[in-house]
């Protein structure tokens, strides 16, 4: 045997060597899917407080339409309602917009670790790459 060839090594070692390798791996992904759960969570955070925005003005919303049901119905004049009416829908269309925000942003598709998944599915095919070469 010539002294710059690679003994070979042992089955044991090589599947040591792999178990060793595919811990590693998990770690680090586990850790990975971790923190992007950690994020995706804030931003299912940051949807509630958007829905939460958005109820809050529709009770807004809902009081000043209301005043002005209250004032068409009492007042002889428009300028009231039509400003209590002006006031109240696009207090309402705010909330709407916010509101479809925050349920967009709550989808649970959204909040899937993707990126995850797709290392895992690549060490997968990679770690049978290795075992079939």
């Amino acid at each position: 045997m010539y002294p710059d060839q690679e003994t070979p090594r042992s089955t044991a070692n090589l599947l040591s060597d792999m178990v060793s390798q595919v811990g590693r791996i998990l770690r680090k992904e586990a850790a990975l899917a971790k923190a992007e759960m950690g994020e995706n969570l804030s931003r299912a955070g940051t949807a509630i407080g958007l829905i939460v925005g958005a109820v809050v003005l529709s009770f807004v919303a809902l009081g000043a339409l209301a005043g002005a049901g209250i004032a068409a119905l009492v007042s002889i004049g428009w300028a009231i309602h039509w400003a209590a009416l002006a006031v109240g829908g696009g207090l309402a269309l705010i909330a709407a917009i916010l509101a479809v925000m925050g349920i967009r942003d709550l989808k649970p598709e959204r909040l899937v670790p993707n990126r995850s998944i797709a290392n895992v599915k690549q060490d997968v095919a990679l770690m049978k790459e290795r075992i079939n070469a």
